[in-house]
C-alpha cells in the first residue's frame, strides 16, 4: 500500500490518521507541493487532478479524495470502526466531517492561494487574512454543533474517535498553520486535545512526518 501525500497537506493527514487508527502499514511517498511536484506528469498519471492524497493498494487503480479513501478504509478494514452503527449517528458524523472537508478546507488549499496571488493580485497579508477567516469559519460551525448537541462526548460523537474527529483535527492543524486564534472554540479544542492523546493522531501529525522541514514555513 502506497500513500502519495505531503507533510503539511491536511487531506493527507486525514488519511494518515485513519490508517494509523486502523493499524494499517503504508509506504509514504512525498509529493512536494511547494515545488509543484503534484503537477508533474509522473504524478498526474496517478492522480490526473494533480492533488494529494492518492492511495494505491496492491498496484491497483489509485484511490483519490480523502473522504472517499476514508470511506473505503472503513468498508474494507471495519475495525476499529470510525463510523457509528446507527444511520442517524453515521449521518451526523459525516455531516460534521463535511463542515471541515467541504466547507472549510477547499478555500485554503494551495491552488486557491496561488489564484489569489496570481489572478486576484492579493498581497501576502490579504491572502493570510483569507486563509485565517475561512479556517475559523469552519471551526466555528463545528463548535456550534459540538457545544450544544447531546451526542458529543469525549470525542465528536460519543467516546470513541470517528471520521469527524479526524476531520476536526486536520482543521485545527490548519488553524495552527495560519495563526488562527482558537480561544473561542472550547469544545472543539477540548476534543482536539483528547485526540492528540492517542498515538495514531499524534504520530500522524504534519510536523512529525519524514518530509517535514525542521523549520517549516506555511
Amino acid at each position: 500500500m502506497k500513500l502519495y501525500g505531503f507533510w503539511r497537506s491536511l487531506a493527507t493527514y486525514r488519511v494518515r490518521a485513519a490508517l494509523a487508527l486502523k493499524g494499517i502499514d503504508v509506504e509514504q511517498i512525498s509529493i512536494n507541493l511547494l515545488q509543484g511536484k503534484q503537477h508533474a506528469e509522473e504524478y498526474k498519471a496517478i492522480n490526473p487532478q494533480g492533488v494529494v492524497p492518492a492511495l494505491v493498494i496492491d498496484g491497483g487503480p489509485p484511490l483519490f479524495q480523502s473522504m472517499a479513501i476514508l470511506e473505503y478504509l472503513e468498508e474494507t478494514y471495519p475495525r476499529p470502526a470510525l463510523l457509528p452503527k446507527d444511520p442517524r449517528g453515521r449521518a451526523r458524523v459525516r455531516g460534521l466531517a463535511q463542515i471541515a472537508v467541504s466547507d472549510g478546507h477547499p478555500l485554503v488549499v494551495p491552488r486557491i492561494r496561488g489564484y489569489l496571488e496570481r489572478e486576484m493580485h492579493q498581497d501576502e497579508p490579504a491572502r493570510n487574512q483569507w486563509l485565517a477567516h475561512w479556517t475559523l469559519e469552519a471551526l466555528k460551525a463545528l463548535e456550534a454543533h459540538l457545544g450544544k448537541e447531546s451526542e458529543t462526548g469525549r470525542f465528536c460523537h460519543g467516546d470513541a474517535p470517528t471520521i469527524a474527529d479526524i476531520c476536526l483535527v486536520s482543521q485545527v492543524f490548519g488553524a495552527k498553520f495560519f495563526n488562527v486564534d482558537t480561544a473561542g472554540l472550547p469544545t472543539a479544542m477540548r476534543i482536539f486535545g483528547e485526540c492528540m492523546k492517542i498515538d495514531a493522531f499524534d504520530r500522524s501529525q504534519p510536523l512529525k512526518q519524514p518530509d517535514a522541514p525542521k523549520t517549516p514555513t506555511h
